[in-house]
């Protein structure tokens, strides 16, 4: 039976971090916090758990943070979470199982997003299935920040629990509005660091597509007003993006 490790990183998660550490005390033989020095009450409630180990490290990027999380755990074998995730029973059961016969190099679950109070059953954000549960010698994160993904090796063994993550991800509007203004920056940056350029075609006809495809073909509309509003608000950082990118290689050749 592996020793399981869990780890978070967090900046500010005083509303979240107890519900996370909570959802997983069955299961954790260890649980990691990193956090890039919250100036609330999240260190308060995290280190009143005996089993967290609580690492302050300064954020330079999700994936870079993640990361380097996993240095800071005891054991290989990972759980990840964010700060405002936690497990449902029946995951936590899938969990435990899986700890003690423990088969497979990754395992991904299914993922529920509480949005505003109302669970997001439809717009392409269920069942999201993500991978978080894995033998950390086995690859690292990856992907463009701030859309960070645990990459496994080519020959690794994955298998998916039964069970939901539960995602609390936006008390209000203006919280997805304000945190889609900043993951724009963190995406645009990153394209242009890669050398991407966007043109009328990123922004036009991509944020169109992204809200038709999110409202219209994955049945977001069957979440009510909060399903228009997700697709709205979608499309724009998608436009954010790009007319974030476009002014940056503007403001490149005009030097």
């Amino acid at each position: 039976m592996p020793a399981i490790s869990v780890v978070i990183i967090t900046f500010n998660e005083e509303k979240n971090i107890k519900r996370c550490i909570e959802s997983v005390l069955p299961i954790a033989d260890e649980i990691v916090v990193v956090d890039s020095f919250s100036n609330d009450k999240t260190k308060e409630i995290a280190t009143g758990f005996k089993i967290v180990k609580f690492v302050e490290h300064a954020f330079v990027g999700h994936i870079e943070q993640k990361n380097y999380a996993i240095t800071c755990a005891t054991y290989p074998h990972i759980l990840s979470l964010d700060a405002d995730e936690a497990l449902n029973s029946e995951l936590l059961e899938s969990v435990k199982q899986t700890k003690n016969n423990w088969n497979a190099d990754g395992y991904s679950f299914n993922r529920l997003t509480n949005y505003c109070g109302k669970w997001i059953k439809h717009g392409g954000w269920y069942p999201d299935a993500k991978l978080r549960l894995w033998d950390s010698r086995k690859g690292a994160w990856g992907g463009t920040n701030p859309h960070d993904m645990f990459i496994m090796n080519a020959d690794s063994k994955l298998a998916h629990l039964s069970g939901d993550l539960l995602h609390y991800s936006f008390y209000t509007i203006n919280q997805h509005v304000q945190q889609g203004n900043k993951f724009s920056d963190i995406r645009a940056n990153a394209l242009f660091k890669k050398g991407k350029k966007a043109n009328v075609f990123h922004l036009l006809i991509k944020p169109s597509w992204k809200f038709f495809h999110q409202l219209v073909l994955k049945l977001g509309f069957l979440d009510g007003m909060y399903g228009w509003i997700i697709a709205i608000n979608s499309a724009h950082v998608k436009f954010q993006v790009y007319s974030k990118l476009w002014q940056m290689h503007k403001e490149q050749k005009n030097k």
